[in-house]
């Protein structure tokens, strides 16, 4: 949509590719215009089936979770929390952190990073990968 000299992008969870993690677990990475180097971000959703999680892992940059559906588990260094939708936690740098489904229902969230290139580091193995990248999958239970 364009309004006088300003550009408006509307971005729908139909039009974009899910990134499949295996084992229950799917990403949808928003990338618009407005989510450029410039801007700084990196965004989108992760969905859980019931009885799913993801690695322990940590990130190069900042993270910010917002729990859209459903109940998790957040696990973050050595604490461990429930997050109910419209909970939100943030996670620094380089701790240690992953989210495990609770209950009957999907757990969604949504995440922002506060960067571009975003790297994933598994604790379990020490590897350093770039997220959401083919490697990076492979990481993941399937």
């Amino acid at each position: 949509m364009e309004s006088g000299s300003e550009t408006y992008l509307i971005v729908r969870q139909d039009e974009i590719a899910a990134v499949d993690r295996g084992n229950g677990v799917a990403t949808l990475p928003y990338v618009g215009r407005w989510n450029s180097a410039a801007a700084g971000l990196t965004t989108g959703f992760t969905s859980f089936l019931p009885g799913t999680a993801i690695p322990l892992h940590s990130h190069n940059i900042e993270e910010s979770v917002l729990v859209v559906e459903g109940i998790a588990i957040a696990v973050i260094g050595e604490e461990r929390y429930e997050l109910r939708a419209g909970d939100a936690t943030w996670i620094p740098a380089g701790i240690p952190h992953h989210f495990i489904q609770q209950g009957e229902g999907v757990l969604r969230i949504y995440w922002v990073y506060g960067g571009r290139r975003v790297t994933r580091t598994i604790s379990a193995t020490g590897k350093t990968v770039e997220h959401l990248s083919s490697e990076d999958r492979a990481a993941d239970p399937g």
